[in-house]
């Protein structure tokens, strides 16, 4: 295996811990697999939040709300090597109705072996 595999290897593995974390509510297993200056797509109010604590509190507010669940369909590494995830993002409201059901891209830029910033990016449609 290439330095180059696995370290996407490794990458992969460390982005499908965090989905199985953030799906069971463990936010500082989530936060331990980033950077302290993180930069976090803000999918409810559009922009980032900056740092740990920002996405803390981020996820917190949102959890108040809705209940996201999102399910990695595909990892792979882009031309440039960001990581990009094809997830499937199914979110409730706290009644448990379906609010959004779709197919949305998560891409990571990595350092150091943690995620230094997620966007998201609209490119699918939505899930049947």
């Amino acid at each position: 295996m290439s330095v180059t595999s696995e370290s996407q290897f490794a990458e992969e593995e460390l982005l499908r811990g965090a989905y199985r974390d953030f799906n069971a509510r463990n936010i500082d297993a989530v936060l331990a697999r980033m950077t302290p200056d993180v930069e976090w797509a803000n999918g409810m109010d559009g922009g980032h939040v900056y740092g740990r604590d920002a996405v803390r509190a981020y996820w917190t507010r949102q959890f108040a709300m809705l209940d996201p669940h999102v399910d990695p369909i595909r990892i792979e590494a882009d031309e440039t090597g960001r990581m990009v995830v094809q997830v499937h993002q199914v979110v409730r409201d706290l009644h448990d109705a379906v609010l959004v059901d779709t197919i949305v891209h998560h891409v990571y830029r990595m350092r150091g072996g943690l995620i230094e910033r997620m966007d998201i990016e609209h490119r699918g449609r939505a899930a049947e």
